[in-house]
C-alpha cells in the first residue's frame, strides 16, 4: 500500500471555528441575535448559566447563517477538496450547533460525516475526543484544529494539523513537531483598517467653533481641541468596530466591505472586543481632562452611534438624518470642549450640508446595488425607485446649506467678527461647488461610497477648501 492509500484509509477530522473558517460562529451568532432584537441581551445570561451547549442552541434557534459568505481558510479548504476527491473520508467535528454545521457541510459538499453540538452535549475538548475515538479508535484519525480546546484531540489523533494556532496550540505544535498552517501575519495596515483612521479626519470639525471665533493662536483652546479630537477619535473607532460586528453578514456580500478585517477573518471578534475596551478607556480618560459638558456630548454621541448601528441605519430617512446629526454633534463637542458658544447659523449650515452628503452615500448605494424593483437594499430602508427622490432631497439640502451661509454673510454677527466681510462672500459658491460636484460625480457613477472621504482625498476639493479657509482667516484678520 502506497503512502497515499495509507493516508486515505485514515479519516481526516476538521474543526470549524478558527480552523476551517477564520471566525467563531458563537460570537457572530450573538451579534446577529442582538441586531435582530437588542432585548435578547436580557436572555443571554440565563442561557449561558445553563451551559455552553444551551447558549449555542438558543442562539441557533433564533438566527440563520449564510454558509456561502463565511471566511473560509482557502489553503485548508483546497486541501480538503483535493483529499475528498482522492477518496479520503472527511469529517467535520465541531462544537458549533448542528444547525450551523449541517448548513456548512451541505454547502461545501465534501464531508462524509458531521459531528456537532446536539442538545446539551457541547462537542469540544474532551467530548470531541471521546466522540472521535469512539468512532475511529485512538490514533485512528487525523485532526485539524487551532486552539487550546483541541489539545486533547491532538493527543488522540494519529497526525495533527495545527491551523492558525492560538498560543496554547502553537506551544503544542512546537513541542510535537506537528504540521502547521499558520495564519496571515497581523500587520499595521490591518489595525489601521480596523480603526478606520481615515475617518478621524471627520473629527477635525471639533475645531470649527474655535476657528470661527478667531482663536487660532489660543494655546489653551488648541490643547482642548486636540484632547477632544483624541477622545472622539478613540470612541469613534470603538463604535466602528462594534458596527462591523453587527454588519458582518452584510459586509461579506459587499464588493469592497468584504475586505474589512472582521468580515474577511483577518481579525477575530474577541480581538475586536479587547480593542473596543481599550479605545473606550482612552476616549473617556482623555475626555476627563475637559469640561463635563464635553463628556455629556461624548456620551450622547456614543448612545446615538450605537443606536444607529443597532437600528437607525435600517430606517428610511432616519438613517441620513442621524448621520447629519452625528457630524453636527462633533461641532457641538468642539464648542463644549473650548467653551465657545455655537451659533444657530453654524448648526443650521451643518445639518443641511451633511444631510446632503449623507444622502449622496445612500444614492451611491442605490446606484451600485443590483436589486429588483420593490425590494430594499440589504440592511437599509431604501428601494431602487427611491433614487430620484433621494437625489432631489440631497441637492435641495446642498442649496439650503449655501443659502444659510449666504444669509449669514449679511448678518450682524459677520459684521462684528470680520473686519473685511466682503472677503468671505465666495464661501457660498465654494460650498455649492463642493456639493454639486459630488452629486454630478455620483450620477456618473464616479463617486466613492463615502463622499466625505472623497472630498478629503480629491485634490480639487482640497484646493477649494483651502481657498475657503484662507478667505476666512484673511477676512477676520
Amino acid at each position: 500500500m502506497d503512502a497515499r492509500s495509507d493516508r486515505n484509509a485514515i479519516p481526516l477530522a476538521v474543526d470549524l471555528d478558527g480552523t476551517l473558517i477564520a471566525t467563531d460562529l458563537l460570537w457572530e451568532g450573538l451579534f446577529l441575535l442582538l441586531k435582530k432584537n437588542p432585548l435578547y441581551i436580557l436572555l443571554v445570561p440565563f442561557w449561558a448559566a445553563a451551559g455552553p451547549a444551551r447558549l449555542k442552541q438558543a442562539i441557533a434557534q433564533h438566527i440563520d447563517i449564510d454558509p456561502a459568505s463565511l471566511p473560509y481558510r482557502a489553503p485548508l479548504l483546497d486541501r480538503l477538496r483535493t483529499e475528498h476527491a482522492e477518496g479520503r473520508k472527511i469529517v467535520l467535528a465541531t462544537g458549533t450547533p448542528r444547525k450551523f454545521a449541517d448548513a456548512i457541510a451541505c454547502h461545501l459538499g465534501i464531508f462524509d460525516r458531521v459531528l456537532a453540538t446536539d442538545g446539551l452535549d457541547n462537542l469540544t475538548s474532551g467530548k470531541k475526543r471521546a466522540s472521535l475515538v469512539a468512532a475511529y479508535g485512538d490514533g485512528g484519525f487525523d485532526y485539524a484544529g487551532n486552539s487550546h480546546h483541541d489539545l486533547q484531540v491532538f493527543d488522540a489523533a494519529r497526525n495533527a494539523i495545527v491551523v492558525a494556532p492560538d498560543r496554547h496550540a502553537a506551544r503544542w505544535q512546537a513541542a510535537h513537531g506537528a504540521e502547521t498552517m499558520p495564519a496571515p501575519k497581523l500587520t499595521t495596515r490591518t489595525i489601521v483598517k480596523m480603526l478606520r483612521v481615515h475617518q478621524w479626519l471627520k473629527n477635525s470639525l471639533i475645531a470649527v467653533p474655535m476657528v470661527l471665533s478667531h482663536e487660532y493662536f489660543n494655546s489653551n483652546m488648541i490643547w482642548e481641541c486636540l484632547l477632544a479630537f483624541i477622545s472622539f477619535s478613540a470612541v469613534a473607532s470603538a463604535i466602528y468596530i462594534l458596527n462591523d460586528f453587527f454588519d458582518l453578514a452584510l459586509d461579506r456580500k459587499h464588493v469592497t466591505k468584504r475586505n474589512r478585517p472582521f468580515a474577511s477573518g483577518a481579525l477575530s471578534i474577541p480581538f475586536g472586543l479587547g480593542a473596543i475596551a481599550v479605545l473606550l478607556a482612552i476616549g473617556i480618560a482623555t475626555g476627563l481632562f475637559l469640561s463635563p459638558e464635553f463628556l455629556a456630548v461624548l456620551g450622547g454621541y456614543m448612545v446615538v452611534t450605537t443606536a444607529y448601528s443597532l437600528s437607525f441605519k435600517r430606517m428610511l430617512l432616519v438613517d441620513v438624518l442621524t448621520l447629519a446629526g452625528l457630524y453636527t454633534i462633533r461641532v457641538i463637542a468642539g464648542a463644549a470642549a473650548t467653551g465657545v458658544d455655537v451659533s444657530f447659523w453654524l448648526l443650521a449650515f451643518s445639518i443641511f450640508f451633511f444631510l446632503s452628503l449623507a444622502l449622496v452615500k445612500r444614492f451611491v448605494e442605490l446606484r451600485t446595488t443590483a436589486i429588483p424593483p420593490g425590494e430594499r437594499i440589504a440592511g437599509r430602508g431604501y428601494r431602487t425607485e427611491d433614487q430620484e427622490i433621494v437625489a432631489q432631497a440631497g441637492m435641495a439640502s446642498a442649496f439650503s446649506s449655501a443659502l444659510v451661509l449666504a444669509l449669514y454673510m449679511d448678518s450682524v454677527a459677520v459684521r462684528e467678527l470680520y473686519p473685511h466681510p466682503w472677503l468671505i462672500w465666495p464661501l457660498p459658491p465654494i460650498v455649492l461647488y463642493l456639493t454639486m460636484r459630488v452629486w454630478i460625480l455620483a450620477r456618473r457613477d464616479e463617486m466613492h461610497d463615502d463622499p466625505v472621504v472623497f472630498i478629503i482625498r480629491d485634490w480639487r476639493s482640497q484646493i477649494v477648501v483651502l481657498i475657503g479657509a484662507v478667505l476666512l482667516v484673511i477676512g477676520g484678520w
